[in-house]
């Protein structure tokens, strides 16, 4: 394996489950930092927390999962959270989000200048307009995003993206269209995954599919941001798409096999992470 150097930059948030009362570190960028990390490359995560405990719960999960968090911001304020309902069918519905540090976070000077050394980077949830995304791209660094997070049109750009990624649910036909759409609008690779259905990437010119394969699923939470890492890493080391595609499907197979989107060793609310907590 070639070991190569990531960052991830953008979103981190505590999930709040109601009304269990359990919460897990997640987000983005965050859930792809760690997958990298734990692939066995180097990964660094930018973005803020806020001065509070979970803040610091949060550089302290993500270091001991093997990132490197020389990056975060520690800014006055709270840590971002999302309050999520839990229905008896395991269905989860986001009550309340609050981007809280997150909102208006931009990289330093010293960290583009750490960002445009690295072989890949990868964009989260960011308010910024696409500045940081543009910046990278002039700068001729590989750069890739999940427009899924950036749903506001103001930061979900996708020209001269090397990896343009989004999720279409289960619905083939709306793949295909979300494929050419990201194409259209200027990436230069396309990859939609499709939950259970797998995945399918497209440069506009050929395209491929795989399946996912049948596994049994605790939990979903950060399954795509999964595929996202195993995804990149295989492309960046040169695999062809249908290996970078079984990459990313095996790690996100992994992610279903345990509660939250990476493992949170120290986390004492996990302990007795189930109850409470109906999964899928």
């Amino acid at each position: 394996m070639i070991k190569l150097s990531f960052a991830t930059v953008g979103d981190n948030c505590i999930d709040r489950f109601r009304p269990s009362g359990m919460s897990l570190i997640g987000g983005n960028a965050v859930n792809v930092a760690v997958q990298l990390a734990l692939l066995g490359h180097v990964s660094h995560y930018f973005g803020a927390v806020g001065d509070d405990d979970d803040g610091r719960r949060t550089i302290r999960e993500l270091a001991e999962n093997g990132v490197e968090v020389e990056g975060v911001e520690c800014r006055p304020g709270h840590t971002a959270y999302t309050l999520i309902d839990v229905l008896p069918s395991g269905e989860r519905l986001f009550a309340h989000e609050d981007f809280g540090a997150c909102a208006g976070y931009r990289p330093g000077p010293e960290d583009l200048i750490l960002l445009k050394q690295m072989d890949h980077v990868h964009i989260g949830w960011m308010d910024d307009g696409g500045a940081l995304r543009e910046e990278l791209l002039s700068a001729g660094v590989s750069v890739s995003q999940d427009i899924s997070v950036n749903t506001g049109e103001r930061n979900r750009g996708v020209s001269g993206l090397s990896i343009a990624f989004a999720s279409a649910g289960e619905d083939d036909a709306a793949a295909q269209i979300m494929l050419q759409r990201l194409i259209d609008e200027g990436a230069r690779l396309a990859v939609v995954t499709r939950g259970a259905k797998g995945a399918s990437v497209s440069d506009g010119k050929r395209s491929a599919t795989t399946a996912a394969a049948p596994i049994k699923v605790i939990d979903t939470t950060g399954a795509g941001d999964s595929f996202i890492a195993g995804f990149i890493a295989a492309y960046r080391q040169g695999e062809d798409w249908d290996s970078c595609l079984e990459r990313g499907g095996r790690q996100a197979a992994v992610t279903c096999g345990h509660i939250g989107g990476f493992p949170q060793i120290s986390a004492s609310n996990l302990i007795d992470a189930g109850k409470g907590l109906p999964l899928r």
